[in-house]
């Protein structure tokens, strides 16, 4: 059967990410002065204003105005042009009271895991594909590169002319579930009132669009749209009032697999949307890996307050090699699943979170949620279960 699927991503300088950026940057200078932070982070861009709200609890202060008007400037806006407002408060008692102690250890649980529960209630997702070596969707992983090389271009020079703000969308045609062509790449830039169109095109295509698609490339079929609506001369935050964690489908896996509700971005570890939305990635990815699988979806849920998760599934959409049952019992085998050990073993109170509000929060293998240091242990575990069985 043959179908098509589209994905889209965002450059740094689009409002929303702009946002996101803005919250991880300050994400990670509270973690700079205290691992123990609590941070709970939104951030709204709009026309000559940057407003930043939240729960954050730091041992040390943040000048959170400062860190603004650096990421304004590292991503290529005029700080001088925005008006910070600043309305922040620490930690609810009551969620601090869940987290530090989670129900099983006021239960009696003995178990130094049980030292923190679950920052928030929710299910989160985590998918692998064998179609990419990044084990994401093709349609994705060709909208992140647009987007990466957009903005390479734009600070190397290569490109003139343009600006901050801009977005991607790739349409893929599969056959089945193997990807064949691709049917239509979508480009918007915001650029110079005097920059022309025809150099604006001939320098993408040159500059962004052959070498990102040198690996898959576009045939002369292919409809390319390079700025459909015309003309794209009033953009970032003056043009489209940016948000926290409304990237989701960028961030994630491109609406192309589950996602869960909460946003990723600005959030510390013990919100387990974004340490469970990790977690559930690495687990997928170890087990298509592994070969278990040609593609999977692990789902993870937590209630507030509580270390272990209420539910936890895998589905390989009929492509496994042995039974979801089976992958399910090696993988609760193999992972703690709990808040404070999935923080330990992914370390996450020592990430550069800010690496990860660009370009999807699976875009590098150095990223301790992408390794598949477990490999041959998750492969023990599932053989123990397919043995038993038989």
């Amino acid at each position: 059967m043959k179908r098509q699927l589209t994905a889209e991503s965002v450059c740094m300088g689009h409002p929303d990410k702009l946002c996101d950026l803005i919250a991880d940057n300050i994400l990670d200078a509270a973690f700079r002065k205290d691992k123990a932070s609590r941070v709970a982070c939104e951030v709204m861009a709009t026309k000559g204003k940057i407003i930043v709200a939240g729960e954050i609890t730091c041992s040390e202060k943040l000048d959170i105005r400062y860190i603004v008007r650096q990421t304004l400037k590292e991503i290529g806006y005029n700080p001088l042009k925005f008006l910070i407002y600043v309305y922040v408060q620490k930690q609810s008692p009551d969620i601090k009271a869940g987290v530090d102690n989670a129900l099983e250890m006021r239960n009696g649980t003995d178990d130094p895991y049980n030292l923190i529960g679950a920052g928030d209630q929710g299910t989160m997702y985590g998918y692998a594909t064998n179609e990419t070596r990044e084990m994401l969707p093709l349609p994705l992983v060709l909208s992140h590169r647009i987007t990466k090389r957009l903005d390479k271009a734009r600070k190397d020079k290569l490109i003139k002319g343009i600006f901050p703000d801009g977005k991607a969308q790739v349409t893929v045609e599969y056959d089945g579930d193997k990807p064949v062509r691709v049917k239509t790449i979508v480009i918007s830039i915001h650029h110079h009132k005097d920059k022309s169109y025809d150099e604006l095109k001939r320098e993408i295509l040159t500059f962004v669009l052959l070498p990102a698609f040198e690996d898959f490339p576009f045939d002369e079929d292919t409809e390319i749209l390079i700025n459909p609506s015309g003309r794209f001369v009033i953009g970032g935050p003056s043009a489209d009032t940016g948000l926290t964690g409304r990237k989701l489908m960028v961030d994630t896996y491109g609406g192309l697999a589950s996602h869960g509700g909460g946003a990723l971005c600005g959030k510390d570890p013990t919100k387990v949307d974004r340490s469970g939305a990790y977690m559930a990635r690495y687990i997928a990815k170890h087990i298509v890996w592994s070969d278990f699988a040609d593609k999977c979806e692990v789902a993870l849920s937590y209630a507030i307050g509580k270390a272990n998760p209420v539910a936890f599934s895998i589905n390989t959409f009929g492509t496994g090699k042995v039974s979801d049952e089976v992958l399910t019992l090696a993988a609760k085998d193999v992972f703690n699943l709990k808040p404070a050990a999935i923080i330990e073993n992914l370390r996450l109170r020592d990430i550069h979170y800010s690496d990860t509000a660009t370009y999807g929060h699976f875009n590098s293998s150095l990223l301790p949620w992408e390794d598949v240091n477990r490999y041959d242990e998750f492969k023990k575990a599932v053989k123990k279960y397919e043995d038993r069985k038989d």
